[in-house]
């Protein structure tokens, strides 16, 4: 599993050298899937026992809220992914400090601008 140990690795990088977040994608997505399932079967399960049409709703209303939850949860976190891929390529040298800042930057490409000569 050596996604897992690349998890537990930067978790516990404490010069903060490598990004924690990245690699816990799959697992946050996850755990928010089944958070979501978890709140939608308790809220059905809560309506059948207060009276069947109740329930019928609630389901309906249960199957669009996880529907809606999944879309979220997927937006939000590929967008978290986004930001982690940007700044990967603006500094993908953050953890060496030997090196200078930018050496060949590649931000002017991304933007679709000129380089700006030194």
């Amino acid at each position: 599993m050596p996604e897992a140990k690349g998890m537990w690795e930067a978790l516990m990088d404490f010069s903060f050298r490598r990004y924690a977040t990245p690699s816990m994608l799959k697992f946050l997505y996850a755990i928010h899937l089944l958070a979501g399932l978890i709140a939608g079967v308790a809220w059905v399960v809560l309506a059948f026992q207060q009276a069947p049409v109740q329930g019928l709703l609630a389901l309906l209303g249960a199957l669009v809220g996880y529907f809606l939850w999944i879309l979220y949860c997927r937006i939000a976190l590929e967008v978290l992914a986004a930001v982690f891929r940007m700044a990967n390529e603006i500094a993908p040298n953050r953890g060496n400090s030997q090196q200078q800042a930018y050496p060949e930057s590649r931000v002017a490409e991304m933007v679709g601008s000129q380089p700006v000569e030194r």
